[in-house]
C-alpha cells in the first residue's frame, strides 16, 4: 500500500513561483513538504538569480516552519552539487521534488532528468497554467511578495520594491514584452507572508545594486543585518 502522502522537498528560490508550487503541491498533490532546497552562489552569501541573502532565506524558512538546505555552487558545477543535495535528501526519506516552472520545456526536462537520476520523482504543479490564473491565485490566496530583481533590458529599477497585487498585474500590461509571471527571468520576487507562513518575515529595504545588466534590491531583516 502506498502512503497517503509523499515526503517531498521544494526547490526553493524564495520567490512567488516556488511558494505557489509548494502551496499547490500540498493542496492538490498530497505531498508532505519536509525540506526546502535552496542553491547559493559559489561564495555562499546569496541565492543565485534572486540575490537574497542566506540569513533572509533562513528567516523565511523559519517563518514557514520548514527546514532549509542550502548548497553553494558555481554555474558549471550546479548540477553536480544539486544531485549531491538530492542524495542527502533521499537518505532522509524524500521521494519527490516540487518545482515551480511554468512552461520552459528545457527547465522541465532538466528537473525531471536530474530527479530521476537521483531516484526521485518531480512534480510541477504550475505547469502550463495561464499566467493570469497563477497571478490571480497567488494574490487571492493571500501571499505577499515584493520585486527584488529586474533584468534591465526588460524593466527599469523603479519596479524594485513593488508589491505583487492587483494593481501590479494591471500595470504589467503596459509592458507587453515582459512575461506577467517573469518566467524568462524578467523579474524575481521575495515572498514574506501568506498561507504557508506561520508568521510574516519583517524586513526593511536597502540599496539598489547594479550587477551584470540586472538590478537587485537589498533586503534587511529589521533590527538585524544580513
Amino acid at each position: 500500500m502506498f502512503p497517503k502522502y509523499r515526503k517531498a522537498f521544494v526547490s526553493w528560490s524564495g520567490g512567488k513561483d516556488s511558494a505557489l508550487a509548494c502551496y499547490n503541491a500540498i493542496k492538490n498533490e498530497k505531498v508532505k513538504v519536509a525540506y526546502l532546497l535552496n542553491m547559493l552562489s559559489e561564495n555562499g552569501t546569496h541565492s543565485r538569480s534572486h540575490h537574497l541573502s542566506v540569513a533572509l532565506l533562513k528567516a523565511q524558512a523559519e517563518a514557514m516552519g520548514i527546514p532549509i538546505v542550502q548548497r553553494q555552487a558555481t554555474w558549471g558545477g550546479y548540477e553536480e552539487e544539486f544531485k549531491r543535495a538530492l542524495a542527502i535528501l533521499k537518505e532522509e526519506g524524500i521521494q519527490t521534488g516540487v518545482f515551480g516552472d511554468i512552461d520552459v520545456q528545457e527547465h522541465r526536462d532538466w528537473v525531471e532528468r536530474v530527479s530521476s537520476e537521483s531516484g526521485l520523482t518531480a512534480i510541477l504543479p504550475l505547469w502550463q497554467r495561464s499566467r493570469e490564473s497563477l497571478m490571480d491565485e497567488f494574490i487571492t490566496a493571500g501571499f505577499k511578495a515584493v520585486i527584488v530583481a529586474v533584468k534591465l533590458e526588460c524593466m527599469g529599477s523603479e519596479w524594485l520594491g513593488r508589491k505583487l497585487d492587483s494593481q501590479f498585474a494591471e500595470d504589467m500590461k503596459r509592458l507587453p514584452q515582459v512575461d506577467l509571471c517573469g518566467e524568462n527571468g524578467e523579474y524575481h520576487t521575495f515572498v514574506y507572508d501568506g498561507p504557508l507562513f506561520k508568521k510574516p518575515v519583517v524586513f526593511a529595504t536597502g540599496e539598489k545594486i547594479l550587477e551584470n545588466k540586472h538590478c537587485f534590491l537589498e533586503l534587511k531583516i529589521k533590527n538585524g543585518t544580513l
